[in-house]
């Protein structure tokens, strides 16, 4: 997967379309991303010995095909590509070749 924690996204399909956001967590096994202010849903906990029942607001993971990396330069989105300097990998945004 591309798309790594901390990165700045755009949505770019679905209700959220045009939302940008900071990547929390990604999930590559299931090819999910979890982008900060972003389909926020609600989950109702079940109450214990030490808390009572609540409810908490949180995002629910995207698919990363329904994201794209903000582009550092023009801030719009780009695909990431790759780039090898010296001995590292290193990655780039298409659109404008600045590293990301």
């Amino acid at each position: 997967m591309k798309i790594k924690k901390g990165d700045e996204v755009i949505v770019i399909s679905g209700k959220y379309k045009g939302a940008k956001g900071k990547v929390l967590e990604a999930r590559p096994s299931e090819s999910r991303v979890v982008v900060e202010g972003v389909n926020r849903h609600k989950w109702h906990v079940k109450p214990t010995q030490e808390q009572p029942g609540h409810i908490i607001d949180r995002e629910a993971p995207l698919h990363v095909s329904n994201v794209a990396l903000v582009d550092p330069k023009t801030k719009k989105a780009t695909r990431v590509g790759y780039k090898i300097q010296g001995d590292k990998k290193v990655r780039i945004a298409k659109k404008s070749g600045a590293e990301i």
